[in-house]
């Protein structure tokens, strides 16, 4: 049997994934997996085990912009796809996705399995699932394997991903030349586009004091690099700009700022005691480090509900604020940052 797992979204999106491609082998040893994954987020299944065979794709826009190689490649690759005459093509999706739907109708495989409102707009759609109920997003995606004869796990599977050499070097490396070890840190990031869920200059500089007088841990500062205006992928540098001031002025000695390409901040987050990121990307790779994650959360009746996007791991937690991480308290920062750090 060949399936044709497709994935458009985003790496934490992909990260979340690798839960159904774990549970597709073990049910399925003899299956031929491959995946559809693009350009950005692809690497997140580099060396996974589970996976025979990725394939790549260009986005056709990018910031807007439309491009032509793109198209070209995706025709060309679209046309040798098709000619691996897939037994089941897999959107995987925890609610309706239509263009990564209409990707996988075009691909003509035996069986499409989907999730979908409304299955007469997608005529050829072979195997159409309801939209995702109040669950999780792994559980979403595990249920999409339910046409295949597999059914869910009675226990909770774990998002994996396998770290570089690479990465651990330069973070050993990067620690060393300013006084750190390894599992002698808290990594705290500023990882999300929405500022309600981002903490204040004033948590930064709390938190990390705590963590340095009541765990002797130090603080690695991670943001996003570039300006909030970039249209492609908005940067963190004015948000982090109070923090990185009271760093220079001395008045926040534990903390390391670190601005650099998303690689070596996982080498980081790989080596650290535990860390704390807003929802996004990078708490899901927290959640599936050593160290785990604290996930902070913002208005959850209109944003993304932890509900749904919790951090999932042997050593995960997160809080939800009714409307921004910045009314958290401290001392209910530091209560659960204890469960990880005990």
């Amino acid at each position: 049997m060949k399936v044709l797992v497709i994935k458009r979204d985003k790496i934490g999106d992909l990260l979340l994934t690798t839960p159904l491609l774990a549970l597709l082998k073990a049910g399925l040893p003899q299956v031929e997996t491959h995946l559809l994954a693009n350009d950005y987020n692809a690497w997140v299944v580099a060396g996974n085990p589970h996976v025979d065979r990725v394939w790549v794709y260009r986005r056709v826009r990018n910031a807007g912009r439309l491009s032509l190689g793109a198209v070209w490649q995706w025709l060309w690759q679209s046309l040798a796809l098709r000619r691996e005459r897939y037994d089941w093509v897999i959107v995987a999706n925890g609610d309706e996705s239509p263009r990564a739907i209409r990707r996988g109708l075009s691909l003509g495989g035996a069986r499409i399995v989907a999730r979908c409102a409304d299955a007469s707009k997608y005529p050829r759609l072979t195997d159409p699932l309801p939209p995702g109920v109040s669950s999780h997003e792994i559980e979403r995606l595990l249920a999409l394997l339910a046409p295949l004869g597999i059914s869910l796990p009675p226990e909770k599977l774990f998002p994996t991903y396998k770290l570089p050499k690479e990465c651990s070097t330069f973070a050993l490396n990067w620690l060393a030349g300013r006084g750190l070890t390894p599992g002698k840190y808290v990594v705290l990031g500023l990882g999300a586009r929405r500022p309600k869920k981002q903490p204040s200059t004033a948590q930064v500089l709390a938190w990390s004091a705590h963590l340095k007088q009541r765990w002797d841990l130090d603080t690695v500062f991670l943001w996003t690099p570039g300006k909030s205006g970039d249209p492609l992928y908005p940067g963190d540098d004015d948000v982090a700009q109070p923090v990185l001031d009271a760093v220079s002025h001395g008045h926040a000695p534990q903390i390391h700022p670190f601005r650099g390409p998303l690689p070596e901040a996982l080498g980081l987050i790989g080596s650290a005691r535990t860390s704390i990121f807003p929802d996004s990307g990078l708490m899901h790779f927290a959640a599936a480090s050593p160290g785990g994650v604290l996930g902070l959360f913002a208005e959850p009746d209109v944003s993304p509900s932890p509900a749904q996007w919790a951090p999932r791991g042997p050593k995960a937690e997160y809080l939800e604020a009714d409307k921004s991480v910045s009314e958290l308290a401290d001392a209910l920062v530091h209560d659960r940052l204890g469960r990880l750090l005990a």
